[in-house]
């Protein structure tokens, strides 16, 4: 082991065994129960950040903290976790987040302590994710934390709640499975067997064999994060949880998604990725026109966001497959500003339904003169998630354009995929923008403001989700300094071979026409 303290096996362990101590708290005794869950969560979140702050070199690259035990030996595999500047940045913005939502849900009265309880194991499932170095603690963390949001729909979630769930756990087993699935093609495709991350990722195997990984891993993550058609879950999902719950699955678990195609799509899958990127390109582009535009339709405001968040996901992707370290940078900025923004718009929306008992746009209106606060927040995260410049949407965003500006992409091709981006880009403020004027502006609906504007409770969450956006909008390199090392490195690994020519597989047929007319390959076009 290369660290005395571990920190993060703590960090992970400590939300699951408070957990197990939440049937001997007093069952009547709500308040009693909230405190020790947000005091679990607030001291988990100092340990992490200590831990990292103290351990952690970002000029270094690859993995640091190392904590690796023996465990499994059956099945060969390790207690194995680490982190780098692709996990830090996400394992901060997952238990910020998670805490925060533990904050919010203080109004719940209806079974505490397995809300509670159920929300540690979730704070520890998802940080055991990011920080697993080894493929099946990865496939047990990943699994661990199916169940909590599962049950977190089923019994607190509205009025469909059951078939939300029910939707939620069919798509995400499957694509656990797909998990196991290549995990195993990886393992078993070499001497040593082995599980871990790092030495996968220095393996030499058939394109054929990368390839299929590849696929399987990416209708896993693309199921979390999600990627078109997979994406049907999401919006049922998030209509029928509670607000607390809502921000969690929008800051943190869509990036489970998003962080596994890094990490081993992109990371240890190095030649299939190149071959495969214009797909994640291409998908990319149908996941920001496809999730705006279904944005506007809806009048039920969690679904509009919840359509927001497929298409800002769909920048990950862009960035991810430009093969350039702006657009990895990119897309680790949009994972973490987007957990940000929407885990304040969700929680905002909440706050919200708690006053008027509904989210039919088509009932709310006029709210701002009774809710100045929740309106002037509410504005100052939809201006952040439509990129305004100043806040982090903008700089991620932006990001990835540029990456793909630069990106050895045929100038068709990239053109192509910037203007329908931009046109997403348009998209999104009209949607947002209308969101604000149907539930602020105008004439009072048939919904009536019932009780007072954001207390301080709220307040002090919605901010410390909104200081952090305007921060890192105003001075991106925050955070680009302790990711850059971990991408900068997964950018030059990535070579140009000569199997990098214009593929049906990878473009649509339309584009490859016009290319193979003119005699230029998709990839290192001039």
């Amino acid at each position: 082991m290369d660290t005395q303290i571990p920190w993060l096996t703590v960090a992970v362990l400590v939300p699951m065994g408070a957990a197990l101590g939440m049937p001997f708290l007093p069952a009547k005794s709500g308040r009693t129960v909230r405190w020790y869950a947000l005091g679990v969560g607030l001291l988990d979140f100092a340990w992490l950040v200590t831990g990292l702050w103290q351990g952690y070199d970002p000029a270094l690259q690859g993995y640091q903290l190392v904590e690796q035990w023996a465990w499994l030996p059956q099945l060969g595999g390790h207690w194995a976790m680490a982190v780098d500047g692709l996990s830090l940045p996400l394992l901060v913005l997952g238990a910020l987040v998670t805490t925060l939502a533990m904050a919010a849900a203080w109004r719940v009265e209806h079974r505490p302590r397995l809300f509670y309880a159920l929300m540690l194991v979730l704070y520890g499932a998802q940080l055991g994710v990011f920080a697993a170095k080894d493929v099946l603690l990865f496939f047990l963390m990943w699994e661990l934390e199916l169940v909590p949001v599962y049950l977190l729909i089923a019994i607190w979630g509205g009025q469909q709640r059951q078939y939300a769930a029910t939707k939620f756990i069919l798509y995400t087993a499957l694509g656990s499975v797909l998990i196991l699935v290549g995990g195993l093609a990886l393992a078993v495709a070499g001497s040593p067997f082995t599980w871990d991350m790092a030495v996968l990722r220095e393996r030499s195997l058939p394109l054929g064999l990368e390839i299929f990984a590849y696929l399987a891993f990416l209708v896993a993550f693309g199921v979390k994060l999600p990627i078109f058609p997979f994406h049907t879950w999401l919006p049922f999902a998030h209509s029928e949880a509670s607000a607390p719950v809502s921000m969690v699955l929008a800051g943190v678990l869509l990036k489970l998604g998003g962080y596994g195609l890094l990490r081993v799509n992109g990371q240890m899958l190095s030649q299939a990725h190149q071959f495969l990127a214009p797909m994640l390109v291409v998908l990319g582009v149908v996941n920001i026109l496809y999730g705006a535009l279904t944005a506007y339709s809806q009048t039920h405001l969690k679904k509009r966001l919840a359509y927001s968040s497929i298409s800002h996901m769909g920048f990950v992707l862009v960035g991810l497959g430009s093969l350039h370290d702006w657009g990895l940078q990119g897309a680790m900025l949009q994972m973490v500003s987007h957990g940000l923004i929407a885990a304040v718009l969700f929680f905002l929306a909440g706050v919200a339904y708690e006053r008027t008992h509904t989210l039919d746009m088509g009932q709310l209106g006029g709210l701002a003169p009774s809710a100045p606060r929740i309106f002037a927040l509410f504005t100052a995260a939809s201006f952040a998630s439509l990129a305004l410049p100043g806040m982090s949407g903008f700089i991620s965003e932006l990001s990835v354009f540029l990456g793909l500006v630069d990106a050895p992409y045929n100038a068709l091709f990239k053109g192509v995929v910037v203007s329908l981006g931009a046109v997403g880009l348009i998209l999104t403020p009209i949607y947002l923008l209308d969101a604000l004027r149907r539930v602020f502006y105008g004439a009072p609906g048939a919904a009536v403001w019932t009780g007072t504007d954001a207390n301080p409770r709220e307040l002090f969450i919605a901010l410390s989700l909104l200081v952090p956006v305007l921060w890192v909008g105003i001075y991106p390199r925050s955070l680009s300094d302790w990711s850059n090392p971990a991408t900068t490195l997964m950018a030059a690994q990535w070579q140009t071979p000569a199997v990098m020519v214009a593929q049906p597989l990878a473009v649509p047929p339309v584009l490859f026409s016009t290319m193979h007319q003119e005699g230029v390959g998709l990839v290192g076009g001039q």
